[in-house]
């Protein structure tokens, strides 16, 4: 960079500037930007724009991911209502079949199904009308994928009451 050999302007009565011949400042024409040309803008621009852009892809990364996990848990959450529909319609078969209290688990498909059913009695003193005893069966079925705190970890609970005889 070369030296500026020109002493600096002072304050005092406006002096013309050399190419417009006038005493007014127009942009690039006072005693600092005198003989220079502004460079840089559209460096100040280009960068903007990148960081803008960057910006709207890391959102959009964001959401991508947000959506796919959204869409496994709601996958696995339908797979545990239906592993838990299967445990409770098998508790159902079991109670109907044998009217004693039980406790049934099993896997279905990485599903961790508990089946628990039990009977209850009504007297048919209590129902004349019907001549017999009712019995009621109530089954509930759990079904579980993984343990508390993992982010596939799934849980349903069904319950049902179903009257026999």
């Amino acid at each position: 960079m070369r030296p500026d050999l020109k002493p600096p302007r002072r304050s005092g009565p406006e002096q013309p500037c050399p190419r417009t011949r006038t005493t007014q400042k127009h942009r690039g024409h006072g005693p600092l930007l005198q003989g220079r040309k502004q460079h840089g803008f559209g460096l100040v621009a280009a960068v903007f724009l990148i960081i803008v852009i960057a910006g709207a892809i890391a959102v959009m990364w964001r959401l991508s991911v947000t959506q796919s996990t959204t869409n496994t848990l709601s996958l696995q959450q339908a797979r545990a209502f239906q592993a838990a529909r299967a445990g409770l319609e098998y508790g159902i078969a079991r109670s109907l079949a044998s009217p004693s209290q039980a406790y049934s688990s099993f896997n279905l498909e990485g599903f961790q199904v508990v089946v628990i059913y039990e009977n209850s009695t009504v007297p048919q003193a209590s129902v004349p009308e019907e001549g017999r005893d009712l019995i009621f069966h109530r089954v509930e079925a759990t079904a579980t994928y993984g343990s508390p705190g993992d982010p596939d970890y799934a849980y349903r609970q069904l319950t049902a009451v179903v009257e026999g005889l």
